[in-house]
């Protein structure tokens, strides 16, 4: 478990600056509204990711494939 939650944070520590990047240079956007869209979406795909990969450790770690 300790794996998955370091692997998500970094995860979603670097999703957001790529985030408030592609908001900024895709929309023109303000800095402040980049950040607010990049705190939302990021945060909701780390839950996802979270979650996916601990589906996909218990998965791998419950079934013999060697």
């Amino acid at each position: 478990m300790k794996a998955s939650l370091i692997l998500t944070i970094i995860y979603t520590i670097g999703h957001f600056f790529i985030a408030i990047a592609c908001v900024t240079f895709i929309t023109g956007a303000s800095l402040e509204i980049a950040a607010v869209d990049a705190l939302i979406e990021p945060g909701i795909n780390a839950i996802w990711f979270y979650v996916l990969h601990r589906g996909y450790e218990h998965y791998f770690s419950s079934s013999n494939m060697t």
